[in-house]
């Protein structure tokens, strides 16, 4: 059932938003070489407490950290640890806090210094996936029209889309109906009403789309070893168009 929420529960969702926003533009800073995953969850962690939230992937579904960080081929759900980032990894940071009972959610992917020119371009083009797919969050659309948007720019790119995981809905739990792919023809599904907040979140391959999931039963990466770039917001349709309640200069 998708669940449509009022102005004042949008300003609640858009609060946790910020807070994730916030301490995602920090860790931003911090991605350097040398560094070491466990520090950059231990900062986002420390982030969220100090804002009065609580970081809402820790203990999600059994999930040990506070963020997803997934270097290079690896997609999405990547466990934090001992691991240290080296010049020319690229990282997707994927947050999440809860506020006064509501969700934040969003995630960025970061060059670690000096990335290659292809890397770049997967970052670019993923970014900008995101945002074709938040332009279509309108009302009188369909849900497809966002996936389709996400799709049709990335392989338009020469890149290729993740199909095995998903968008969705989010507000007073972390994840809602409806799910919204990142592929699919256009014309689909259901019609995008006011109140409607999803988390967007483009995964996509700089090689072929499939992917499997590592023994530690959360790491995914793409099986053919290639790059994987990962952004994603929270998004209201209102009156006025899209609202990106996880928005801030820069991501």
């Amino acid at each position: 059932m998708i669940i449509l929420k009022s102005p004042e529960e949008i300003e609640k969702i858009r609060a946790a938003n910020r807070i994730v926003a916030l301490a995602l533009e920090s860790l931003k800073e911090m991605v350097k070489p040398g560094i070491t995953t466990a520090e950059l969850d231990r900062a986002a962690e420390e982030f969220i407490v100090s804002r009065g939230a609580r970081p809402s992937f820790k203990g999600y579904r059994g999930f040990p950290a506070s963020l997803c960080i997934s270097l290079n081929e690896e997609v999405v759900h990547g466990i934090p640890g001992r691991r240290r980032l080296r010049e020319g990894d690229i990282a997707s940071l994927d947050l999440g806090a809860e506020l006064d009972g509501y969700y934040g959610d969003a995630a960025i992917t970061v060059p670690v210094g000096r990335v290659s020119a292809e890397a770049t371009r997967l970052m670019e083009v993923t970014r900008e996936s995101l945002y074709k797919g938040i332009e279509k969050m309108r009302e009188g659309n369909r849900l497809s029209d966002v996936s389709h948007a996400v799709q049709s720019h990335a392989e338009g790119a020469g890149f290729s889309v993740v199909t095995d995981f998903v968008g969705h809905g989010v507000g007073s739990s972390p994840h809602e109906d409806p799910q919204v792919p990142n592929y699919g023809s256009p014309g689909q599904g259901p019609v995008l009403k006011r109140g409607m907040v999803l988390a967007i979140e483009p995964m996509i391959n700089a090689g072929g789309s499939d992917v499997r999931v590592l023994d530690d039963d959360w790491t995914v990466v793409t099986s053919d070893g290639s790059l994987s770039a990962h952004f994603e917001h929270s998004v209201a349709v209102t009156a006025g168009g899209p609202d990106v309640l996880s928005g801030l200069p820069g991501l």
